[in-house]
């Protein structure tokens, strides 16, 4: 009982310290489009990529994300994190055992 009643003292200084109309941004890191592997999602709304990170801890590693909307090769990514990965599409399709 004694951790929702810290967390909410929390919140309530956090409320305290914003300025009305400021806006927050998270850190994230660049990340080039290397390779365009396919659509994926259920309507075939967003697109796998491959990309290397450009800066950061995880500089020069390429890892595989969805990304939703419209994207070509040569796009930098602006992303949250880098740790996790996409799983990768698999090859069959409509009708394959």
């Amino acid at each position: 009982m004694a951790k929702v009643k810290l967390t909410r003292v929390n919140k309530e200084e956090e409320k305290k310290t914003e300025v009305k109309g400021q806006v927050r941004f998270s850190d994230a890191v660049q990340a080039r489009v290397e390779e365009l592997i396919g659509r994926t999602g259920s309507r075939g709304e967003a697109v796998q990529v491959r990309c290397k990170i450009l800066e950061g801890r995880d500089q020069n590693k390429i890892i595989r994300r969805n990304v939703k909307g419209p994207v070509q090769l040569g796009d930098i990514l602006m992303l949250r994190e880098t740790e996790i990965e996409a799983k990768q599409l698999n090859k069959g399709g409509r009708g394959v055992a």
